[in-house]
């Protein structure tokens, strides 16, 4: 049996680690795809306190080493089920079944899916960080207004001739920083007001067509690859009868925990206003507090 079960390998999960681990209490960590979460997926950070700028994948990495090298155990495994049975939480994996006496939901966000005529073309990706060098010296697309379309407009400009920054809306939700930066690059061309309607080509990607939402105008963009970066959504369901959530954001108080004894939610996942990697920690370093005094 474990002292504390963690639900997901992000910042806010490793940190929660950190701090459980440096109490002396025995940690498992359960993820079902890869170290880090999303920020794993950031071409670089640069809103860490201390740290003037890092590649997500650097700061992920550099967490996990720290958190091993702590004792942390780790399993790539997908959590199907979570029960509590007097005081002992069960948690089912695809392979295993674990005890723990506490458990931390850090199962972050996935991406959003974009709707759209042809998204199953290849082309279509939703990292630009994992698949952006495959389109090096080629006109590509992003869609989205947020801070991670307009890292992946900056990351794609330093490699591909044109990069078109296609927008839902007529203004950005971006920090001014990014948004001053790509307005800066000669070949960022920004598209505002277009809802996409289909990707076009055979089995590769040639095109976008999209639809100005304000005149109705049909608009194709020349693009042999898209990036999606429209937002992300929990995948809370299965822990929906011992929490209490807001559109799949889970709800916790302010030391993270949920209306469940000895279960807390962090980062992505949890209903909380700021999402950001600072947001993350601080959320871990709160939890792991929590827990330490409820397991003494």
């Amino acid at each position: 049996m474990y002292d504390s079960i963690i639900i997901g390998c992000g910042a806010a999960g490793m940190t929660a680690a950190l701090n459980i681990l440096r109490n002396g209490k025995t940690v498992l960590i359960l993820e079902k795809e890869s170290i880090g979460g999303q920020i794993a997926t950031s071409p670089k950070v640069e809103n860490y306190p201390s740290i003037k700028a890092i590649s997500g994948l650097d700061f992920s990495t550099q967490l996990f080493d720290q958190i091993s090298d702590l004792g942390a155990e780790f399993e790539f495994e997908e959590v199907t089920e979570l029960e509590k049975e007097d005081d002992i939480f069960k948690v089912t994996t695809n392979y295993n079944t674990y005890e723990a006496k506490t458990v931390v939901i850090a199962c972050g966000a996935e991406h959003n899916i974009i709707k759209a005529k042809g998204t199953d073309k290849k082309g279509v990706s939703y990292c630009a960080l994992c698949d952006g060098a495959f389109y090096k010296g080629e006109e590509v697309s992003v869609i989205g207004d947020a801070n991670t379309a307009l890292q992946y407009a900056l990351l794609l400009a330093g490699i591909c001739p044109k990069v078109n920054l296609c927008m839902l809306f007529d203004h950005y939700f971006g920090d001014q920083y990014l948004v001053d930066k790509v307005e800066k690059k000669e070949n960022i061309k920004v598209y505002k007001e277009l809802l996409l309607e289909s990707v076009n080509g055979g089995d590769e990607m040639e095109s976008l067509t999209f639809k100005n939402t304000k005149t109705g105008e049909e608009i194709v963009i020349n693009s042999k690859a898209v990036f999606v970066a429209i937002g992300q959504t929990p995948k809370t369901d299965i822990y929906s009868h011992l929490v209490d959530r807001n559109k799949q954001y889970i709800i916790t108080n302010e030391a993270m925990e949920t209306k469940t004894d000895g279960l807390y939610a962090i980062g992505d996942c949890r209903n909380k206003e700021v999402r950001q990697l600072t947001t993350a920690t601080s959320d871990g370093a709160i939890c792991a507090v929590g827990i330490n005094k409820y397991l003494s």
